[in-house]
């Protein structure tokens, strides 16, 4: 048997020896390497699926961002026909505004209504790139 101490040393008594002979005998209570490694393992995976769903969070964020922006650029435009009181034309055009630090381009497309007292707006928001963020409808009506 490894490991286990056999007697007590020639002494009688059970002294120090008896004692240190006895201990020897016991299996110490700890994690052996592969345990350790096994638990290293998890913790790095759970800690990679928790910087990949950060990294997710922080993308969100800026999207979130670009979309607010181009939201209040295409209220903006829209606002502004609204308060200029002129009955707008069927066609297309397009504007760019500017907002937190950054250009959006943006197309306003106006289109007849059954009513022809109304006519349907659509203002379709894109970032830099011309990538399509937003798009943001609204009737107008003769004033």
């Amino acid at each position: 048997m490894q490991g286990v101490v056999r007697g007590s040393g020639g002494r009688r008594g059970g002294g120090a020896g008896a004692r240190a002979g006895a201990r020897a005998g016991v299996r110490c209570a700890g994690f052996t390497l592969i345990e350790v490694l096994v638990a290293l393992t998890v913790v790095a995976i759970t800690l990679g699926a928790g910087i990949k769903a950060a990294g997710a969070l922080t993308g969100n964020t800026q999207r979130l961002s670009d979309v607010v922006a181009a939201q209040w650029c295409a209220d903006n435009h829209l606002t502004g026909m609204k308060l200029t009181r002129t009955f707008p034309g069927i066609g297309d055009s397009e504007f760019v505004c500017e907002q937190l630090g950054k250009t959006y381009r943006g197309t306003l497309a106006i289109r007849p209504t059954p009513n022809p007292n109304f006519r349907r707006v659509d203002v379709r928001m894109g970032d830099e790139e011309g990538q399509h963020v937003l798009m943001l409808s609204t009737i107008l009506g003769r004033f």
